[in-house]
């Protein structure tokens, strides 16, 4: 939402300055010169980059248009997911928990986190970890590398979107000087003809090498810059669930493994330590009533 209302205060704020000049908004109407730059952008796009990082780049750019997902209130509800889910591995076994691995969607635990199911990356993270334990015979240092290794590999496929992206930024002035140099080839071939229709042409051409840079440092390069923050976001996320299990894995009690997973949350979006076990023992005080009654 923040991208939007960012784009729409950099193109207010340019018109409007234009108009204080007693600028006229139609002479910045040139579809051919917007054209030339948008196209020509558009086709280094598909040429630098394979079908796969085609649809991440437009999944990237309607994450960065909608905001991070990376809130608080996500971690709050990641923390309290993985405290049931940690609980019942304690009192019951990883056994116990094979058939929510294996088929997630059906798990009676991850079917309450809607969010969490719908965020493939991280359940998977999560799920291929604890299988990898269920399986046994891998010590927590082996278990702490293979889950590094997942995540440099997710992270450089998730930046190569905005590394796209920001290339396809970089191009654009000179895309823009491109429009201008053919409104300039234009603007000779009209030479001796009336005043004013000349200078439609090399306004045209200015037109060219202004949108380029704007299109630039205005719209394109902001989205990278987005995207990219967001990606790291991702990263740190993953990092906070790998801390979780690693220290679940060494033997820590639910509660320690969650204290520990809270401390690796960026201080931004931390919660503090009465927010986590309100949320967390909240979601297990039924379950434990239902166990104290029987």
């Amino acid at each position: 939402m923040f991208a939007i209302i960012g784009i729409v205060t950099v193109f207010v704020a340019v018109l409007s300055g234009f108009l204080m000049e007693k600028g006229h908004i139609a002479v910045l109407l040139q579809p051919a010169e917007l054209l030339i730059i948008a196209g020509a952008a558009s086709g280094t796009v598909l040429v630098a980059n394979p079908l796969r990082v085609l649809k991440a780049i437009a999944a990237a750019l309607v994450g960065a248009l909608k905001g991070s997902p990376f809130t608080k209130d996500r971690y709050l509800s990641t923390l309290k997911m993985m405290y049931q889910f940690l609980n019942k591995v304690r009192k019951e076994g990883l056994l116990a928990v094979e058939m929510d691995v294996e088929k997630p969607a059906e798990s009676a635990v991850f079917k309450e986190y809607p969010e969490f199911l719908s965020d493939h990356h991280a359940l998977d993270f999560v799920c291929d970890t604890l299988r990898t334990a269920i399986t046994g015979g891998v010590e927590p240092f082996d278990m702490d590398q293979m889950m590094e290794l997942d995540m440099e590999v997710h992270h450089h496929a998730a930046m190569q979107p905005a590394d796209s992206l920001t290339t396809v930024a970089d191009s654009l002035p000179g895309f823009g000087i491109v429009a201008a140099v053919l409104g300039v080839v234009i603007t000779m071939g009209a030479l001796g003809g009336p005043p004013d229709e000349i200078g439609k042409h090399v306004a045209a051409a200015l037109v060219g090498t202004f949108l380029g840079i704007l299109l630039c440092y205005g719209v394109v390069g902001p989205l990278s810059a987005n995207m990219r923050k967001i990606a790291e976001e991702e990263n740190e996320y993953l990092h906070v669930l790998r801390v979780l299990l690693l220290s679940f894995l060494k033997g820590s009690a639910p509660m320690i493994a969650i204290e520990m997973a809270r401390r690796a949350i960026p201080a931004y979006v931390r919660p503090s330590f009465d927010e986590m076990e309100t949320t967390c023992k909240n979601r297990v005080a039924p379950a434990a009533a239902e166990e104290a009654a029987a």
